[in-house]
């Protein structure tokens, strides 16, 4: 893993533009930061995904075509806290359907602290915890002839450009079979409004989730960032629909990174693309699936249209 973050972070700064991934937020910080930032007034796509999964549960039931009588495995990628699927999960427990649940996450620790609240919460729940690679994982359940509903929440897929987007969809449906689902959350197109200042909040949280990378590098890396001459820099293009989180360099500096044995040099203004957001509509969603194996079967959306749950049926 270390390895690998240093060959990551060597290419993306020796890159023109300079970039690094997003995927190494996540560190323990990381993690705290961006529950912190679920919870922001600002930051309204967790509420609007979780008001969908409270107040049309019998429609997402409806929506999954699962019945009482048949089992099925309903897994979901990058689980997290479970937060807005526990809400499904009551409805389907209380409901007397017969499945498994199935969180797949990279992260052993996430899992655990989920199937610990869910022993808690819902005793009667059959939870078959997945750690490891999404793919790794719905191959080998692949094997199986058991009907499968795959939830994707969160808007996840919009830190993929539209292409690999596709070829992520496209893998999904070679891993279930005919008739299985895909539910997928995913952000709205509207006004920068509404979206920038779900990325540049008055707390200040979000800039300090992205310039935590930077942290990082300096600790596992033995960098030496100067964190204050970084600032978070967020942008967001109605037309196109996409946000994108820069940090921009206040000064001209060079930055050692001692165990890749190489220094960095950054001009004043240069910036480094942290993350991209895409936003959604129906015709994008449309052309991300035109070639792979699904076919949209519903759709469903919060109060104020900010954001949609859409239902995909594996042809």
């Amino acid at each position: 893993m270390l390895e690998q973050f240093k060959k990551d972070v060597e290419k993306g700064l020796s890159s023109s533009p300079k970039f690094l991934s997003s995927k190494y937020f996540y560190d323990k910080k990381g993690d705290e930061l961006f529950v912190k930032i679920m919870g922001l007034p600002e930051y309204y796509l967790t509420r609007s995904e979780y008001e969908i999964f409270s107040e049309q549960t019998a429609q997402i039931i409806e929506a999954i075509g699962v019945q009482k009588e048949t089992y099925f495995e309903l897994i979901e990628l990058g689980a997290g806290d479970g937060a807005k699927t526990k809400k499904l999960l009551h409805a389907l427990v209380e409901g007397g359907f017969h499945f498994d649940y199935l969180p797949v996450d990279i992260s052993q620790n996430a899992l655990d602290g989920l199937e610990q609240s869910l022993t808690r919460e819902l005793p009667n729940l059959s939870v078959r915890k997945q750690q490891g690679d999404y793919f790794e994982v719905l191959a080998s359940l692949k094997k199986n002839q058991h009907p499968k509903v795959l939830l994707f929440l969160g808007s996840n897929i919009g830190n993929m450009p539209d292409r690999l987007a596709t070829e992520f969809i496209y893998k999904l449906g070679a891993s279930l079979r005919t008739g299985d689902k895909l539910f997928l959350g995913v952000d709205l197109i509207k006004a920068a409004s509404i979206v920038l200042p779900a990325y540049n909040d008055s707390q200040g949280v979000t800039r300090d989730f992205n310039l935590n990378l930077l942290e990082r590098i300096n600790r596992e890396l033995e960098a030496d960032f100067k964190i204050s001459n970084f600032r978070h820099a967020p942008e967001y293009c109605e037309e196109e629909g996409v946000a994108k989180s820069f940090l921009e360099s206040t000064a001209d500096q060079e930055v050692f990174i001692s165990s890749i044995g190489k220094t960095f040099t950054f001009k004043k203004g240069e910036k480094i693309h942290m993350e991209v957001s895409r936003k959604y509509n129906d015709e994008i969603i449309n052309s991300i699936i035109a070639n792979t194996d699904f076919y949209i079967s519903h759709k469903l959306m919060d109060r104020k249209g900010y954001f949609a749950d859409y239902i995909f049926c594996r042809r």
